[in-house]
């Protein structure tokens, strides 16, 4: 294995997604000299094939059931169809100009990008291209992949992973979406509104299980409401292939047919063959385990992203890729508070939280400690013009700050900025009452939903 003696970086990261770039531009920026390694194309997951493609897709999938309501706001438009190359042009020229301006920063940040499969080969060193690349400190960040389940076999043909629904050339007539979380509602919302009959198969007893139960609630009413058909509580047993579609069978023997079948069962970390292990990384089911700081049990070893057991969302891996660059340049870090990083799901409507559950902070609280608060859309002017029906529930420590805030309606993911200043800044309902709220906007619900738990609605009922 050749090696260039004469360098040796500061940092070393093996893994060009959003937790590997973030800690190179960050580190970058701070003096340090970062080499990046990436096999594919830097941007990983979130920009070419998650958070990006699928926002398009989705917002496609409005636009065509704004085409198809228009009437409602006594505009008169007729809907023709999906034209899925056009659909996938959009898609990927945003992702194009994302992906060129994000080459731009790396080389102007002066990171050595490295294009190549590498392999952990000493807890200072990466192998890549046949090249040994050696680093004060090593950054693991190699991402994760669709998942399956025993037994079901992703071809790619009729039983898909989200991977390969992102570059499917037509609309399927019908689907089943075998996942009931993030991924999977977000896939049946666009498809839904591209004309294909859904139905979902959630093995937990709701909806985007990981949300407060009223917001899975709320949003299985509005899925209802759209003709998104859900089967929810039962495992899935077998699929197998019909004369033109999948079968799928499930615990209880109930059956399902459709044209394909999506499986958004959740994401798998990549740390097989890579090299973790024979260094002595700890690990957990694929997982590389970190404390507080993203360090692992080898002191050069850091990791960052989907590759550990936090949140796969890709502003964590922004944040934990940071958290790590200011670490290894001296700056004083402080752990990342999970309860307090926003979450939203980008179907329609939109799920959007950030803190705890109710259920979460009676565990915590007790009972008797916590106050629940819902503040129905109905209320707003702004969601009355946009026809979004929904809620807002405060969760309240009782004559404390308010610990959860969550969401449901078209466009609540744009509010979830000023709901994670309250929740991160522990703000009692009275101190975020007394801000003046823009009207009508439906950021304003939050101001409202913040009056009433502070004893004085004004356009809701006491």
């Amino acid at each position: 294995m050749a090696n260039d003696a004469s360098t040796v970086f500061d940092l070393v990261i093996l893994g060009g997604g959003s937790g590997g770039y973030a800690a190179a531009l960050r580190g970058a920026q701070l003096g340090l000299d970062v080499a990046l390694i990436e096999k594919d194309k830097v941007g990983g997951t979130c920009l070419h094939r998650g958070c990006i493609p699928t926002k398009a897709l989705l917002h496609a999938g409005e636009i065509a059931d704004q085409a198809r309501e228009s009437e409602q706001f006594g505009v008169k438009a007729t809907f023709e169809g999906i034209d899925v190359p056009a659909v996938h042009k959009y898609k990927d020229e945003v992702i194009s100009g994302l992906y060129k301006g994000l080459q731009g920063l790396i080389a102007s940040r002066k990171v050595t990008y490295i294009e190549g499969e590498g392999r952990l080969s000493s807890p200072t060193s990466v192998d890549v291209n046949g090249r040994r690349v050696e680093g004060r400190h090593v950054l693991l960040a190699t991402g994760s992949v669709p998942k399956s389940l025993p037994g079901l076999t992703i071809d790619g043909n009729r039983i898909i992973s989200s991977d390969h629904a992102l570059v499917l050339d037509r609309v399927p007539k019908s689907a089943i979406v075998l996942g009931g979380g993030v991924i999977g509602v977000e896939f049946a919302s666009a498809w839904k509104s591209f004309g294909t009959d859904i139905t979902i198969i959630e093995a937990m007893k709701h909806l985007v299980p990981v949300e407060d139960e009223n917001s899975s609630k709320l949003l299985e009413r509005a899925f209802r409401k759209r003709g998104i058909k859900f089967n929810l509580g039962t495992f899935f047993d077998k699929a197998e292939y019909t004369e033109d579609g999948v079968r799928v069978t499930l615990a209880d023997g109930k059956t399902f047919e459709a044209e394909v079948l999506l499986v958004a069962v959740g994401r798998g970390p990549v740390s097989q063959g890579l090299g973790y292990e024979e260094q002595g990384v700890a690990m957990d089911r694929g997982y590389v385990l970190v404390d507080e700081y993203m360090r692992t049990n080898v002191p050069t070893v850091s990791a960052v992203g989907d590759l550990v057991p936090t949140l796969q969302l890709a502003h964590v891996g922004f944040a934990e890729g940071i958290l790590v660059a200011e670490r290894l340049a001296g700056l004083k870090t402080v752990p990342i508070d999970y309860d307090g990083v926003p979450k939203v799901t980008y179907c329609h409507p939109e799920v959007a939280s950030v803190g705890l559950s109710e259920a979460k902070a009676k565990e915590v609280y007790g009972a008797d400690k916590v106050v629940a608060l819902k503040y129905n859309l109905a209320g707003n002017g702004k969601s009355k013009i946009l026809k979004t029906a929904g809620e807002i529930k405060l969760v309240q420590v009782k004559d404390g700050a308010v610990v959860g805030v969550h969401m449901v309606g078209d466009r609540m993911g744009e509010q979830v900025g000023e709901a994670q200043l309250i929740y991160n800044w522990e703000a009692l309902p009275a101190e975020v009452a007394q801000l003046i709220h823009a009207h009508p906007t439906q950021n304003e619900a939050l101001g409202e939903a913040h009056l009433a738990l502070a004893g004085k609605p004004l356009h809701s009922h006491d």
